[in-house]
């Protein structure tokens, strides 16, 4: 792992928390995007070389709804940039991390991604993403 790459938080009302955090981070979002195949639409905002991502659930059984039912508003994840999602992949499973998904997949803003179960990562849902290449995707 070579960065954080974002920290991703949950919130009910993009346009709201978009404004609340253009206040916080005295600048604008640079993207938002729809990811569909997550049931999410994002906001992304830079803070130095690190990205703050807010996401808003589209629909009642995507797992961010599901996230603010249960925990509320706030931090959802944390996302580190690796070289290669693929071979992250099989170096957490050999150290015994156990993951949702078992080939990087399509994310927002152009990266391809892949989650560590928060049961086996002390509590934390750990993301780790690279650019998206050639590869095929799930």
């Amino acid at each position: 792992m070579n960065k954080i790459e974002h920290i991703g938080i949950a919130v009910k009302d993009i346009e709201a928390s978009n404004n609340l955090f253009s206040k916080i981070l005295n600048t604008q979002p640079y993207k938002s995007e729809m990811v569909e195949s997550e049931g999410v639409i994002t906001s992304f905002f830079m803070v130095g070389e690190t990205k703050i991502e807010l996401l808003q659930a589209t629909h009642s059984e995507s797992a961010i709804a599901k996230f603010i039912d249960k925990k509320g508003e706030g931090i959802h994840h944390i996302a580190f940039g690796v070289d290669d999602v693929e071979s992250d992949i099989k170096r957490l499973q050999i150290e015994g991390i156990e993951m949702i998904h078992q080939k990087g997949k399509s994310g927002a803003d152009n990266k391809t991604i892949a989650f560590a179960h928060p049961k086996s990562t002390n509590g934390v849902l750990i993301e780790i993403c690279s650019d998206t290449n050639d590869k095929q995707l799930i």
